[in-house]
């Protein structure tokens, strides 16, 4: 009598995002050992990612090879919008064509780096940089700071710099000194309700340097490097308060730091923070919202050596925190969290954004060395790139028992005549076989034929009825008009006591993701 396969059956594959922390034999299937260049959708599938448009077509004096640093859009008075953007030691207004602002700076100016940080206040953006006196942009022209408020005197040539509660704050990293400025006027450091607070005395810790600054609920967030003060009452600086502070956990860099609208996210030395949990769990053993990658973000830390960037998206709801150096992001996904409150993670490999700004329409565009681009469609720059999803090491509920992959069955939604490779491999080796298939034209019947399963062929062949158009757009709901729901049952050999499957397709255009894997396998003796 042939002996019954028994199964395992991956309901939306990754939907809990990468988990590289437990052990892979004991890890719930719905993790993904990989997932590379992909997202989580908003039906709980692991998808590829949106690729990068460039816009800029003309790139004016930006030399070859320098990508911008940063980005940023402002409203002038008359409702218009500019963008400005920075990198190769100037400042450009535009998105088509770069226009070099900074070259009617006087001759005196010399811009020696490109780690600007840009706020918008007040009808003015400000430009800030270690070394470098702030620039002012009021709408029509760029100038030093010194020019509009009538001389040097009091300002600050500030790293970080916020606009809250009326007024800019600015301090100089590594430094303990917060200054801020007259109300409602940015450029003015004297007089007034003007003012500083050397905050040495109350570092948690006796000691730290400042590295970011952020507002909150009424709050003035000073982040250091190894620890965390909170001051309340920032609405009267003169009168502020500490309401709070955190031993132990600080923030490894500005760039790393983003209002999400109910929270403020960080970067630390041991993973993502929120700034709410930080507060309320800092008597508590701590956790970082990246709990399943944490070993993947220090080891990132501890190589990256040129700058971070980040950005969230509420129309995404994604955050992203890019190490440069490293060119690699990791996509945290904000739509639902872990039962023990960390993210849904995704890796995006070989990720050449240096530079983020979400526009006031929701447009994320994406700074690179081909100017300004946008994100959207499923190109980098009109290349192909690879998505990958790996499963962790599957057992069937026995890992003593040896397994006899028969069947492996994917559904895929994704373009036509594209060729998707599915991979697997036993014992945790990393040589892994390949079967290849091609997902069919649009117009053809998607190849949904399972002898083993019959009611889904039935549910399949009603979906492609002429004469049902509500099924019919459920189905495109799902696959999206360019694209394919495809069911393959494709045979597989050899054994062990632990599978690990993988599906990877380069993407070029549209969409691809992945709806479900079904294995079928026979158990052999133990092992």
């Amino acid at each position: 009598m042939a002996q019954q396969l028994s199964s395992i059956n991956l309901v939306a594959p990754a939907f809990k995002g990468i988990n590289t922390e437990d052990s892979p034999i004991a890890q719930d299937p719905s993790f993904a050992e990989v997932a590379d260049n992909a997202v989580i959708d908003k039906r709980g599938r692991i998808a590829s990612r949106k690729g990068y448009e460039v816009v800029t077509t003309n790139k004016g004096s930006l030399s070859a090879n320098k990508p911008l640093r940063s980005i940023k859009q402002f409203k002038k008075t008359d409702e218009t919008f500019v963008v400005f953007s920075v990198g190769d030691n100037k400042i450009f207004s535009g998105t088509t064509t770069l226009v070099d602002e900074s070259a009617n700076l006087p001759q005196t100016y010399n811009i020696t780096d490109d780690n600007w940080k840009i706020v918008d206040f007040n009808d003015n953006l400000y430009f800030f940089q270690d070394g470098h006196e702030p620039l002012v942009y009021n709408g029509t022209s760029l100038q030093k700071m010194s020019t509009v408020a009538g001389g040097l005197s009091g300002i600050p040539f500030a790293d970080e710099v916020l606009a809250a509660y009326g007024r800019l704050w600015a301090v100089n990293l590594n430094d303990s000194t917060v200054y801020w400025s007259d109300l409602l006027i940015g450029h003015e450091w004297t007089g007034g309700t003007s003012g500083s607070i050397d905050i040495s005395k109350v570092w948690p810790d006796g000691y730290d340097e400042i590295v970011a600054l952020a507002a909150h609920n009424g709050l003035l967030i000073i982040f250091g490097r190894h620890s965390i003060v909170v001051y309340q009452g920032a609405q009267a600086p003169a009168t502020m308060s500490l309401v709070d502070t955190v031993a132990g956990v600080g923030c490894v860099d500005r760039d790393t730091v983003h209002h999400t609208g109910t929270d403020v996210l960080f970067l630390s030395h041991s993973g993502l923070r929120s700034f709410g949990r930080t507060v309320q769990e800092k008597s508590m053993p701590m956790r970082t919202l990246s709990n399943t990658i944490t070993k993947d973000i220090i080891n990132e830390l501890q190589k990256e050596s040129l700058s971070f960037r980040c950005i969230y998206s509420p129309e995404e709801s994604f955050y992203l925190l890019s190490f440069v150096g490293r060119k690699t992001t990791f996509c945290f996904d904000l739509r639902s969290p872990l039962e023990d409150g960390s993210l849904r993670v995704t890796r995006w490999p070989s990720s050449v954004f240096t530079a983020y700004e979400r526009l006031e329409d929701g447009t994320l565009y994406i700074g690179t060395v081909d100017g300004i681009s946008e994100y959207k469609g499923y190109q980098d720059n009109t290349d192909s790139y690879r998505f990958k999803y790996y499963s962790p090491s599957l057992t069937f509920g026995d890992p003593s028992r040896l397994k006899f992959i028969k069947k492996i069955k994917p559904t895929i939604i994704g373009p036509s005549n594209a060729d998707a490779f599915i991979k697997y491999s036993y014992d945790f080796s990393t040589t892994y076989k390949t079967i290849t298939f091609r997902i069919p034209e649009s117009g053809q019947v998607a190849e949904f034929n399972d002898p083993d399963n019959p009611v889904a062929n039935a549910v399949f062949a009603e979906f492609n009825d002429p004469d049902n158009l509500v099924n019919n757009a459920v189905i495109s709901e799902y696959a999206g008009e360019s694209s394919q729901i495809i069911r393959k049952a494709l045979n597989a050999t050899g054994n062990g006591s632990t599978v690990v499957v993988g599906v990877e397709s380069d993407i070029n255009g549209a969409e691809l993701s992945l709806q479900e894997i079904n294995i079928q396998a026979l158990l052999g003796k133990t092992v």
